[in-house]
C-alpha cells in the first residue's frame, strides 16, 4: 500500500489540506498554481468583489476547457476514420486492377 503524503494548497487567500499519494503531488500543486494564476487574472482584468464569483469564472473556464478538448479530439478521432475509410477505398480499387 502506497504511503500518503500531506500536503497543504493555497486557492483563493485559503490553506486547503490535503491527504494524497506521492504521485498526484505534483498534479495538485500545479492545479492551484494554474488557479491562482486564473484568480489574478480575473481580478486585474474584471472588476470583482467577490471570491466566490473569481472561484466560479476559473471552474466555468476549466470545464469548457476540457470540454473542448473532448470536442476536438472526437472530432480528430472521426476525420482520422474518414480518411482512413478514403484510404482503404482507393488501395482496394488499386489492388483490384
Amino acid at each position: 500500500m502506497e504511503e500518503k503524503l500531506k500536503i497543504k494548497v493555497s486557492i483563493a487567500d485559503r490553506i486547503y489540506p490535503l491527504t494524497v499519494d506521492y504521485s498526484q503531488e505534483e498534479g495538485l500543486r500545479t492545479a492551484s498554481k494554474k488557479i491562482e494564476t486564473m484568480i489574478h487574472q480575473f481580478e486585474e482584468n474584471y472588476a470583482v468583489r467577490d471570491k466566490q464569483d473569481v472561484l466560479a469564472m476559473c471552474a466555468l473556464q476549466f470545464a469548457a476547457q476540457t470540454e473542448q478538448k473532448k470536442i476536438d479530439s472526437s472530432d480528430n478521432y472521426t476525420q482520422a476514420i474518414d480518411r482512413l475509410q478514403e484510404m482503404d477505398k482507393k488501395l482496394t480499387q488499386i489492388l483490384s486492377k
